[in-house]
């Protein structure tokens, strides 16, 4: 079950922030576990030096490239290089993103541009480049590929903490919209395209980001603050979003596009009653 011997995944944000296991990083190693060819793209060699590290340690196949993955030119290169190395692109994973706080009045025009290009045109362009590779895959032996977009929930509903990112929440709700209508415009070509909503989960950019972003004294407190604001009683973590990209990813998921899959212990439901 969830077998990726024989394909290719091209993920990108494969590196992490800090120590331990960020989305990219961690659904990059788990799609190469379980038997991918994996083609990780960050913006940081020393982040992706991490996961490089891994996979070395795990025998597994993998191919780092630090690209800007706003930088239309440079993921072009990225995918030729992964094509010329492994023949093809099975597995698209746009993992980009991150949030900065402000309403529409507080927030400079450059953040919520910046905002917009992080989260959707980092999928878009992702897209514009892997998708030509899938379908002319689809052409040649009738099987095409996934694309699988990294959402959240903040663009469902109010964010934790009741703390406003006009900008985020307006990318990640355009990153579903943009997964649906690419997954019917690629419907008939073999190509399934669905979005994961992770829900709050302690990545390393909690304390990265967060704790400096709401200018936390008490990380420790933010912490347990976020834990229990979830219904199940603490936030997921990297690994529960690799699990969720694998399964859409898979054959497994072959009758499911135009989705999304959302993974966040309950919280939406408990705010929707």
């Amino acid at each position: 079950m969830l077998d990726f011997t024989g394909k290719v995944a091209f993920v990108t944000g494969a590196g992490s922030v800090g120590a331990g296991w960020g989305n990219g990083k961690a659904t990059a190693v788990l799609l190469a576990r379980r038997g991918a060819m994996v083609c990780g793209l960050d913006q940081s060699a020393d982040a992706l030096a991490a996961t490089t590290a891994i996979m070395q340690a795990e025998g597994l196949t993998w191919l780092p490239l630090t690209c800007d993955i706003l930088d239309s030119a440079a993921v072009g290169a990225s995918v030729a290089a992964c094509v010329a190395r492994f023949g093809r692109i099975d597995i698209l994973v746009n993992n980009v993103g991150g949030s900065a706080p402000g309403d529409p009045v507080s927030m400079p025009l450059e953040v919520w541009q910046a905002q917009l290009d992080l989260n959707l045109t980092s999928a878009f362009l992702g897209c514009k480049h892997v998708l030509p590779v899938m379908e002319a895959q689809f052409d040649r032996e009738g099987r095409g590929g996934a694309v699988v977009n990294i959402g959240s929930v903040g663009a469902m509903t109010f964010q934790l903490g009741g703390r406003v990112s006009a900008g985020y929440a307006a990318a990640k709700a355009g990153l579903v919209a943009f997964g649906r209508s690419t997954a019917i415009a690629y419907v008939r070509k073999g190509i399934r395209v669905n979005t994961v909503i992770p829900g709050s989960m302690h990545t390393p950019l909690v304390e990265h980001r967060l704790v400096r972003q709401l200018g936390a004294g008490d990380a420790a407190k933010l912490i347990a603050d976020r834990h229990a604001a979830v219904p199940m009683g603490r936030m997921g973590d990297a690994w529960d979003v690799a699990h969720a990209v694998a399964f859409l990813a898979s054959d497994e998921a072959g009758y499911i596009t135009a989705t999304q899959l959302v993974v966040d212990g309950g919280m939406t439901a408990a705010r929707s009653t």
